[in-house]
């Protein structure tokens, strides 16, 4: 027997295993709550420790971009944290959508002990670990589950060889690192807080999606076409054939004025207006409609495939109508609609294409594809809606389109030539207190720990934007996945960090990989990604003001 499968079968790697404190990450983030960037509001008690201990053990060095921009970079090592890898065994589960049999990273206390009895049965000696909900607004209180583990080891490679021995006893397993659990702390975190002040700064702040919403493009590369002074990744984008055109957005976008895609539910958004100087942030949905005299039919989608909506979150959408994170819904009745924004081939197949001037006026009907005409725009419909095109289109008649956003206060909101908006998932702070909308949002279900629970609990790569009380647009990334040198957040974590800079609102923007921050047009993180920096959807680019002659 190899000695790692010696030691997986006695519990323990060369790493000591400390005690168990039974709480979730509630401590975790008090060792890397930040001392608020200059003029920001010290953070309140209930947001980690105060800005003079919260300095221990985390170092800073301040970068004044232009006048009322400045990028804080700070890195955080904790010598008394002490993950380590270990093997994770997995619990039967069914997916609540679609009834298929899948795999949860943790289940109820009868299956652990069940699970434990089994792994000892076997030769190993497994620990239990218990699981609670974090700082969700919209789930319960108290246990979420309870994970089963074999093993502390100092390398991925001896917890390979450990997996190998728990595999080959009939378990289904993953090989984790526990500095990834919001309920260790970290060893180490790489974090970058850049402040825009719009009293002062004399630039804007916008989307760009990099001239086409149909092309992924690297953050940097945006930002050192632009010029920008700060650029960071934005929202949810597809990222392969499958799910739709690669690089469209999987949630609302506009920019300059013109929504590019539409809302998937009512999700958190950064509204840039008046080019930055008014930034906020609030759940938006949209509603589009074309019409043709008195007969009106709704749109359902802007710049993507019909019958393809990432992220759900539209009516008639199947499996579901709610927001659900990652996953690629259908819907059987649809209307798309594209702009000049959309410069790849249409997407072709079933269904009926209606190709508009920039009035409205029909120039064709016929089949879906080509291109979108540089000062028009396209409309493909399926199912019902192509029987509504093809009853109400004519050439030479015109469809009036109308698109209407909305705050979840059902206030409409108007957009300007200089407005743009950016939107993720979820709502991290509002109104100055922590508030994690993860279910509503939908990052995580509370009725299937099959879904989200990595996507939610674990600590990941973040990119995360914040408006404090002065006004002041934080834009602010954490590396991660990179394990003893920087893990990343939680969502719990990310909310409390906001909370600590000041923010009174905060969400959550696209993660992982795609975490990207420039300044000056260089890459200042270090992306997740074993290939490098991820080209994304849209960014956010921080842009000097223009000199006119």
């Amino acid at each position: 027997m190899s000695h790692a499968v010696e030691k997986a079968r006695r519990g323990f790697g060369r790493m000591k295993h400390p005690a168990w404190s039974g709480v979730a990450c509630a401590t975790a983030l008090t060792l890397v709550t930040l001392a608020p960037p200059a003029g920001a509001s010290t953070p309140t008690a209930d947001s980690g420790r105060s800005a003079a201990s919260a300095l221990h053990g985390i170092s800073w060095s301040t970068l004044s971009v232009a006048p009322g921009v400045q990028v804080r970079t700070g890195v955080l090592r904790d010598s008394a944290a002490a993950p380590a890898w270990s093997v994770t065994v997995q619990a039967p589960a069914v997916n609540r959508l679609t009834g298929a049999a899948t795999w949860a990273p943790l289940g109820d206390r009868a299956w652990a002990d069940a699970t434990a009895a089994r792994l000892r049965g076997a030769g190993f000696e497994p620990r239990l670990e218990q699981v609670t909900w974090d700082e969700y607004s919209d789930t319960p209180r108290g246990t979420m589950g309870w994970q089963v583990r074999v093993g502390r080891y100092a390398t991925q490679a001896e917890a390979g060889t450990a997996n190998t021995a728990v595999v080959a006893a009939g378990f289904r397993t993953a090989v984790d690192w526990t500095g990834y659990d919001g309920r260790e702390r970290p060893d180490g975190e790489n974090i970058h807080v850049a402040v825009v002040d719009p009293a002062r700064f004399a630039g804007t702040v916008g989307a760009s999606d990099g001239g086409n919403v149909a092309d992924r493009e690297n953050t940097s590369t945006v930002a050192t076409r632009l010029g920008s002074l700060i650029g960071v990744n934005g929202g949810f984008f597809i990222t392969s054939d499958a799910d739709g055109v690669q690089g469209t957005l999987a949630g609302l976008s506009a920019e300059h004025g013109r929504l590019e895609s539409m809302a998937v539910g009512s999700r958190a958004a950064l509204i840039l207006g008046d080019g930055g100087r008014r930034p906020r942030i609030a759940d938006l949905s949209t509603t589009v409609t074309v019409r043709d005299g008195s007969a009106v039919y709704g749109v359902q989608g802007i710049n993507r495939v019909p019958g393809k909506v990432r992220n759900c979150g539209r009516p008639g959408a199947v499996p579901t109508v709610e927001p659900r994170h990652d996953t690629t819904c259908t819907i059987a009745d649809d209307l798309v609609e594209f702009t000049p924004e959309f410069r790849a081939s249409l997407p072709a197949g079933a269904g009926v294409q209606v190709v508009l001037d920039k009035r409205g006026v029909v120039v064709s009907v016929g089949d879906r594809g080509g291109a979108v005409p540089d000062h028009g725009s396209v409309l493909q419909g399926i199912g019902g809606a192509a029987e509504w095109l093809t009853a109400h289109a004519r050439v030479g008649k015109r469809l009036s389109l109308r698109e209407v956003i909305r705050d979840s206060s059902h206030r409409e909101i108007r957009l300007g030539p200089d407005d743009s908006i950016v939107s993720a998932a979820p709502t991290l702070v509002e109104d100055g207190r922590v508030h994690i909308d993860a279910a509503t949002e939908g990052t995580l279900d509370p009725r299937d720990l099959s879904f989200g629970f990595a996507w939610s609990n674990v600590r990941q790569p973040r990119t995360l934007a914040g408006i404090d009380r002065r006004g002041r647009l934080l834009l602010v990334t954490v590396d991660g996945r990179q394990p003893g040198v920087s893990e990343g957040f939680t969502l719990a974590e990310a909310a409390r960090f906001m909370r600590s800079l000041g923010a009174v609102q905060a969400l959550n923007l696209d993660g992982g990989g795609s975490t990207a921050m420039a300044v000056d047009g260089k890459l200042v993180n270090v992306t997740s990604d074993a290939t490098g920096e991820r080209a994304v959807g849209d960014t956010i680019q921080v842009l000097p003001r223009r000199r006119t002659t």
